[in-house]
């Protein structure tokens, strides 16, 4: 890549806004989607490799570098990333598509297969944190009760995420305090071992992408409603992937979603976290190839009615 990693990029007008993208190869389009502490360069290490075989594509969703970072005011978010998927998959001809997804990015993918079927061919969700499956975001004291007498694994595990990681990080996002706030996240996202190998590199990424989190001063709602029927109505392959050294809450959410998708595989990838396309790149380059191969050509679902 270049010094910055936006050179080359060419640009599509979504919704009122501008998102950088880049593409390698040609055949059936692959769209990676990106998490909060990222933008496309995270995705570097497979643009070239699954660029050989299809027409591979990365995008910064709205907010993160190179796009501009315009606060919205007081509009609907929960919803915004997965319409600027779906407006960007038909601006540049790339629907329907096979979809990949970190993190947030996951999560999104997922609910664009839930609400437009007709544009996604198969999903590979690494560590989607579908929360609203269980409780509120942020939960209520009630939810977490009910969910401690339900599914108590799980219930230990959210609540050892809000208490540790998110609760800390919103307060100190709402005193101004960003620097701490997302070394606060970040840790508890990828767990102790995976935070201290982050390189200064990726760091700095992870600082030019900061303002998803502080939207979270105002209470932004940034997660898309989710439900189980909703995931149970998705008619496509998904592969679930997790990273071996990924901390408990995410890989217990990820259990969820396997007991609920109706056409679904999982893989461990080993010597990785929640970053795992970028921790072990070559295994997961594999997985994504070989799941991709094996769906090649697949008709999509009509659309939701």
């Amino acid at each position: 890549m270049t010094s910055t990693g936006f050179e080359d990029a060419k640009t599509a007008k979504v919704n009122g806004t501008t998102l950088a993208y880049r593409e390698v190869g040609e055949g059936e389009p692959v769209v990676f989607v990106h998490g909060a502490i990222s933008d496309l360069r995270t995705w570097e290490q497979q643009l070239g490799a699954v660029g050989r075989s299809y027409r591979a594509i990365t995008y910064s969703r709205r907010f993160f570098r190179p796009n501009e970072c315009s606060d919205p005011g007081g509009s609907d978010l929960s919803l915004l990333a997965v319409e600027d998927l779906v407006a960007f998959l038909r601006e540049i001809g790339a629907a329907p598509a096979h979809l990949v997804g970190n993190s947030y990015g996951a999560y999104v993918s997922l609910v664009t297969a839930i609400r437009y079927p007709e544009l996604v061919k198969t999903i590979v969700a690494e560590e989607p944190p579908v929360l609203r499956l269980f409780v509120s975001v942020p939960p209520r004291s009630t939810e977490l009760l009910r969910l401690l007498v339900t599914r108590p694994r799980t219930a230990i595990g959210l609540v050892q995420f809000g208490a540790g990681t998110m609760a800390p990080a919103v307060k100190l996002i709402k005193r101004g305090e960003e620097s701490k706030a997302v070394r606060v996240f970040t840790r508890g996202v990828l767990g102790k071992r995976a935070f201290d190998r982050l390189s200064q590199e990726r760091w700095d990424q992870i600082h030019e992408n900061l303002f998803e989190m502080k939207l979270l001063k105002r209470d932004a709602e940034l997660f898309p409603p989710i439900d189980d029927d909703g995931v149970r109505g998705i008619r496509v392959p998904v592969l679930l992937v997790v990273g071996e050294q990924s901390p408990f809450h995410l890989r217990v959410l990820v259990d969820r979603l396997a007991e609920l998708l109706p056409d679904m595989e999982r893989v461990e990838i080993p010597d990785a976290s929640h970053l795992m396309h970028e921790d072990n790149a070559a295994v997961v380059n594999e997985v994504i190839l070989d799941f991709l191969g094996r769906h090649r050509d697949r008709p999509t679902s009509p659309p939701s009615r």
